[in-house]
């Protein structure tokens, strides 16, 4: 028994190299949002998230906003948010209205087994959000 687990141990060994460390969080990449809470982003909107040296700013489906955060390890939080006051359909408004109030609840973030970034708010399901092709 003992002669197998030392011939099994450099595959295990060698296995645990192929783990893959997940994405971190990053500045100056545009972050595009799947999901909003339980709520799948409206169609083809685009509503995105970019972080850059204490600012925060994107477009919430309609309007440009901005705003600023602070990471600390694991935490994060918006403060200061703000947008344009472009009118549009009434329900990607409400959707930006709620991507709006859930970022200023965020408190911290993660990245999920599929490299998704997760904003996860005081309460409730995260935002979900992948990086942007560009």
């Amino acid at each position: 028994m003992r002669s197998l687990a030392l011939a099994l141990s450099p595959l295990v060994l060698g296995l645990g190299g192929c783990a893959t460390e997940p994405t971190p969080l990053q500045e100056n990449v545009t972050y595009a949002t799947e999901w909003i809470g339980d709520e799948p982003v409206i169609g083809r909107t685009q509503v995105t998230l970019v972080l850059a040296d204490g600012r925060a700013y994107g477009n919430g489906g309609c309007n440009h906003w901005f705003g600023s955060y602070v990471r600390d390890g694991e935490q994060l939080r918006f403060s200061e948010l703000g947008s344009t006051r472009r009118a549009c359909n009434e329900a990607i408004m409400a959707q930006e209205n709620h991507f709006l109030e859930t970022l200023g609840r965020v408190q911290r973030w993660d990245i999920s087994n599929l490299d998704q970034l997760r904003l996860w708010p005081d309460q409730g399901a995260p935002m979900r959000l992948w990086p942007a092709d560009e």
